[in-house]
């Protein structure tokens, strides 16, 4: 009996110190990663003749805000934000799509996401034109070869 009430105070304990504080800090920093010179003269030429109306970011990346949102909250990369996309390569092949709504912790996903959605607000639906770098590099990812440029149309539907 005695064996049994220590492990069952040892184990409520492990518990008791493996709870989250309220308090905890974000383990995500925000990156200054910029797409190289030779990735951003390639995804410029892309943009120049098919979107010339798209705005370079400082990190090498392509934008157009169609709603550029409401609220006060910009997401950073600690914030949760619930969107609904859908990932194209530039000859339009889609190769992920979401369109009901899912939730993602911002600082978990790729470099372009991570710069690219906080410009908009809840609300805003944005097209993002990511370099290689910024996306999935020199890595194949499922259909998606390595060493592509990204679209990603977005809406941000809520910032939780």
């Amino acid at each position: 009996m005695k064996k049994h009430f220590l492990l069952l105070v040892a184990a409520a304990a492990f518990f008791v110190s493996c709870k989250k504080s309220s308090g905890s800090s974000c383990p995500y920093t925000e990156s200054s990663f910029v797409a190289p010179a030779s990735e951003q003269a390639t995804l410029q030429a892309y943009i120049n003749a098919n979107h010339p109306g798209a705005i370079q970011h400082s990190s090498g990346l392509y934008y157009e805000i169609t709603t550029p949102g409401s609220g006060t909250v910009t997401p950073g990369v600690c914030s949760t934000v619930l969107v609904q996309y859908i990932g194209k390569l530039t000859d339009g092949t889609v190769f992920d799509s979401n369109t009901t709504g899912v939730s993602f912790t911002l600082g978990q996903l790729i470099l372009g996401w991570q710069k690219g959605i906080p410009l908009i607000k809840k609300g805003g639906i944005i097209t993002l034109y990511l370099p290689p770098s910024l996306g999935y590099g020199a890595n194949q990812v499922g259909s998606i070869p390595a060493n592509s440029i990204l679209i990603f149309n977005i809406q941000l539907m809520d910032v939780l």
